[in-house]
């Protein structure tokens, strides 16, 4: 870890102990679906955009502790191909805070050495929202430091479908005469999604109780950890991280072999 435990977690809850986080246990790739944002302004009798307003403050914390953690790859999801059907005032908004946050955070996300990927279909955002997404993935792509894809307009199953097509357009331009499109395996398909190259995540976190995967990295969860809080996701701190830390460490990954 970059800081000493007491510094990462300076006042835990009493039931709590962050001595019991494992360095060398802690999961290199932590994908989250940040829910319950819009549930959370409604107790508060307040609009959903504040609600989502609320939620980046959640978002900057769990960055901060990853980071600080030892996270290697953190994978948050930000809008989904479906969240397009949401009212559109709320998806304005939206797509105004992303421009407004990347531009705000880009600097001290650079400081940490973090890097900044965005993933998903850019392509369909407002050209400020798209703006600010690549401004922060060419300002800090080549830092060394915890990768931090913000899967935004993306969805899982047009990823899939997209890599696909990918294969076999490729199989077109190389074999124009012949077109022979070769066999698809896992390896091959992999190499074709949005971002390849990185390991698939060991845990994943979903707030706000729901039980569902809401198209969200369909084919690199096939193996991961899942981890549900009944929290909503602007109450999502660093200690509620913690406990999903732990939580993680405590399961035996068994990975289809017998235990």
């Amino acid at each position: 870890m970059k800081k000493p435990i007491d510094e990462i977690f300076p006042n835990p809850p009493e039931d709590l102990d962050p001595h019991a986080l494992i360095e060398e246990r802690v999961p290199k790739h932590v994908a989250v679906i940040m829910d319950g944002n819009g549930r959370w302004a409604k107790k508060r009798l307040l609009n959903r955009l504040n609600g989502h307003k609320a939620g980046v403050e959640a978002v900057r914390e769990l960055i901060r502790a990853a980071n600080d953690v030892g996270v290697e790859c953190l994978t948050i999801y930000s809008f989904s191909t479906e969240n397009w059907k949401r009212p559109e005032e709320e998806v304005t908004g939206l797509m105004d805070l992303f421009a407004k946050t990347m531009l705000a955070e880009v600097d001290g996300l650079h400081e940490e050495h973090v890097v900044v990927c965005p993933m998903g279909d850019l392509s369909a955002l407002p050209q400020d929202t798209q703006d600010a997404f690549m401004k922060a993935w060419e300002k800090t792509k080549d830092n060394d430091g915890m990768k931090l894809f913000v899967a935004v307009n993306y969805g899982s199953r047009k990823e899939i479908c997209d890599a696909v097509n990918e294969i076999v357009m490729e199989a077109i331009e190389q074999h124009e005469e012949t077109y022979t499109v070769p066999l698809v395996t896992e390896e091959l398909l992999s190499k074709h999604l949005y971002v390849s190259g990185i390991p698939d995540p060991d845990l994943l976190i979903r707030t706000s109780g729901e039980m569902r995967l809401s198209n969200f990295l369909l084919w690199q969860i096939a193996y991961s950890e899942f981890y549900c809080t009944d929290t909503l996701w602007p109450d999502f701190d660093r200690y509620e991280f913690l406990r999903a830390l732990l939580d993680y460490q405590s399961r035996n990954r068994r990975f289809g072999a017998v235990s």
